[in-house]
């Protein structure tokens, strides 16, 4: 081999060699800034997406005379966490709310409490005595309202093909509650707020709210000195999703019902009853802790809002045995 094909081959390979650890760092660095945005999209995106809506005073607009402002307030909250708000319990990884879980809780929490006044609504209130037929819009909305909140356009764990998504059962819900008070302004749909009705429907709620005491009391025994606990905020926003659904169901169907509880007198009671959902509703702590309840240094923010919560249940069966009399 000549000696000029040697010093090519020196120079070029020296060249080559030296080419090769700056392409490698300007991969590197691709990567890095690749690796960059994707964490800055998700961090960005959950920032913008993030919104534990608890106003207390949202209640429904437009009610037609003769409707139930309960049931108004039911679709226009769920309109409200659909539409407004945006569904971010069932969103898909590629999208920042998937790696949320205060938010969706939250909104799981209400659907569970509005679904529990919709199965209400078809079995007792919305029937004469229950002798009636069901009505149909209930009766549907009380079976859409039951729709799992995790749903996207694909549930693999049963099917390939795509399927209805939570937020959509949820709207055709709404759809049938508006329907429903739209007869029932018309004169061509039942309601009956009389006494009784009144009372079966609280001892469902004072129900649901004991079995949220338990969760909350089983969560309290894995409390620990500084209050680390990872499922502490899960517990903590979805009974604060049904307590603030609790407080505005409540205020409305105080309305609806208002005629039996001024003539029981309840009015005072009734107060004190949603000013201690009201204040379990509006708990809302930077960070979740869930230390010992009788800690020096953390607080137990399960232990405040158990507080409340059993407060507001011992006001509710308060309310109940003066119905019953």
């Amino acid at each position: 081999m000549s000696r000029e094909r040697l010093d090519w081959d020196d120079e070029y390979g020296a060249r080559g060699r030296r080419l090769l650890p700056r392409t490698a760092r300007i991969g590197a660095l691709g990567l890095g800034g690749l690796a960059v945005l994707v964490v800055l999209y998700y961090l960005l995106g959950m920032a913008l997406v993030s919104k534990v809506d608890d106003d207390t005073a949202f209640a429904p607009s437009d009610m037609p005379a003769g409707a139930s402002r309960a049931v108004g307030l039911t679709a226009a909250l769920i309109r409200r966490e659909t539409d407004v708000n945006g569904w971010v319990a069932n969103d898909p990884f590629y999208l920042p709310g998937a790696l949320l879980d205060n938010m969706p809780n939250f909104q799981q929490g209400i659907v569970y409490a509005l679904s529990r006044f919709a199965l209400e609504m078809s079995d007792q209130l919305g029937r004469t005595r229950g002798s009636s037929e069901v009505d149909p819009d209930l009766d549907k909305a009380a079976g859409l309202l039951k729709y799992p909140g995790t749903i996207w356009i694909f549930d693999f764990s049963t099917s390939f093909a795509p399927t209805a998504s939570s937020e959509a059962q949820y709207r055709s819900a709404a759809r049938s509650l508006e329907d429903y008070n739209t007869r029932l302004a018309a004169g061509a749909a039942t309601y009956e707020p009389r006494a009784d009705n009144l009372q079966a429907t609280l001892i469902r709620f004072t129900a649901d709210l004991g079995s949220r005491s338990a969760i909350i009391d089983q969560q309290l025994a894995a409390a620990g000195t500084w209050g680390f606990d990872t499922r502490a905020d899960d517990v903590f926003y979805a009974t604060k999703g049904r307590l603030y659904a609790y407080f505005l169901l409540l205020r409305e169907l105080g309305l609806d019902f208002e005629n039996v509880i001024r003539d029981r007198e309840l009015a005072g009671a009734w107060q004190q009853m949603l000013d201690s959902i009201r204040q379990a509703a509006e708990l809302s702590p930077v960070i979740v802790v869930n230390g010992n309840p009788d800690g020096a240094l953390l607080p137990s923010h399960l232990a405040s809002l158990g507080f409340y919560l059993l407060r507001a249940r011992t006001q509710l069966r308060e309310i109940v045995n003066i119905l019953q009399k």
